[in-house]
């Protein structure tokens, strides 16, 4: 049973892979690309930032839950697209007319981070409560877009995974900057050289979501939470975020995610990620040399 968050009816345009819907003060945004487990290619994390953006700026919209569908929260960048070098459309501008794909994956990539790390930024800056509500998988690019947002609601049947160690990347999506402030520098450094996949209480326990709660009962807890969120006093809460922004360093974020996307990109281009890719899409053990 799919127990993703909001309705697919909405009045407005539809994007081919991203849904906004609106309950009330609450909006929700549902990640809906299954047949690619909810990973983002460009044309999907420019939607995304826009999504992003027009729910943080609206003021009748006082909290905001971002989901996904069909057991998948996200799986972050697509790695089918990457090792296919993107497509030239959303490519071409990158490239000298003329000029041939070179033969690394740090540009597929960077321009797939440009828009998710926008997102993250807009959600840290926005001042009302960010919810994601995580029912299965949330993994690489999945985790850090759970991990930055305000509350982290999860079902039962759901697992966190960083996930970057399987394909020999270096980390992004705000994993690197949120891991250590969420559960302390010796656990980030477990979930870097070890890659546990935990399960929804294992991650509830080391403080890296909010809430653990029932498969059947998910949407509607889930939209429980926020609407009692929305019902609070928004402008009070916009400021303690950002008081707690100012506490947690977060003036930083932007210089860090600049930082993640040029150190992804730079690893991406080199023998450690190809073979990691190859390794993801033969389904065995990668053989890293370095």
């Amino acid at each position: 049973m799919d127990t993703a968050v909001g309705s697919p009816h909405s009045d407005r345009p539809v994007m081919p892979h991203i849904r906004i819907d609106r309950h009330g003060a609450v909006g929700v945004i549902t990640i809906d690309r299954p047949e690619r487990f909810n990973s983002l290619d460009v044309a999907t994390a420019k939607d995304l930032r826009r999504a992003g953006i027009e729910l943080a700026r609206a003021a009748e919209v006082r909290c905001v839950i971002i989901t996904g569908t069909h057991g998948v929260f996200c799986s972050g960048a697509d790695l089918k697209y990457v090792r296919q070098h993107g497509s030239d459309p959303d490519f071409e501008y990158l490239r000298p007319e003329g000029s041939p794909t070179g033969p690394g994956h740090g540009e597929s990539f960077k321009e797939i981070l440009e828009y998710i790390h926008s997102t993250i930024s807009e959600i840290r800056r926005a001042p009302k409560a960010f919810i994601a509500a995580v029912d299965g998988v949330a993994a690489a690019g999945g985790f850090g877009l759970a991990m930055c947002c305000d509350l982290v609601l999860a079902s039962e049947r759901s697992v966190f995974e960083w996930a970057y160690h399987k394909t020999g990347l270096t980390g992004a999506e705000s994993s690197t900057f949120f891991l250590p402030r969420l559960i302390g520098f010796r656990r980030a450094m477990e979930l870097v050289l070890l890659n546990p996949r935990l399960n929804a209480t294992e991650a509830q326990a080391m403080g890296l979501i909010t809430q653990v709660l029932p498969v059947g009962e998910f949407a509607e807890s889930v939209m429980d939470i926020a609407q009692r969120v929305a019902a609070g006093p928004m402008r009070a809460q916009g400021v303690a975020k950002a008081l707690l922004n100012e506490a947690s360093g977060m003036d930083r974020l932007d210089y860090h995610l600049d930082r993640e996307l040029d150190e992804l990109a730079r690893i991406a281009d080199g023998a450690a990620f190809a073979e990691g890719l190859a390794a993801f899409f033969e389904k065995r053990a990668p053989r890293f040399d370095g």
